[in-house]
């Protein structure tokens, strides 16, 4: 059975910073390309950023310059580093796990991310 398990969520002030980390199991991790999306109440759901299985990134505008995305196959780990946190940042953040191999696409729980002073 495969599986993305979010973790790393919480509550920070604005200008601070969060890693969130997403763990597969049940499958070869390295041939997903990996995404985490947010959505906010009341909005749709986005894409944050994105990392293919060749190591390829790409950003959202909002958050070029402040989020970063990594991964390490040796841990079956997709990682988002969230830097100079604002306010819109506040969302569910989710893991999305799309094989590069047979189009088969995987979704995490969601962890929640606030950004409040």
């Amino acid at each position: 059975q495969v599986q993305f398990v979010e973790s790393g969520g919480g509550l920070v002030q604005p200008g601070g910073s969060l890693r969130l980390s997403c763990v597969g199991s049940g499958t070869i991790f390295s041939i997903y390309a990996m995404g985490w999306y947010r959505q906010a109440p009341g909005k749709q759901r986005e894409l944050v950023a994105a990392v293919t299985s060749g190591g390829r990134t790409s950003y959202v505008d909002s958050v070029k310059g402040r989020f970063t995305i990594s991964r390490d196959n040796a841990k079956n780990t997709v990682y988002l580093q969230m830097n100079s946190l604002k306010p819109q940042d506040t969302a569910v953040y989710y893991c999305n796990g799309y094989s590069e191999y047979d189009g088969s696409e995987y979704w995490g729980q969601g962890t929640q991310v606030t950004v409040s002073s």
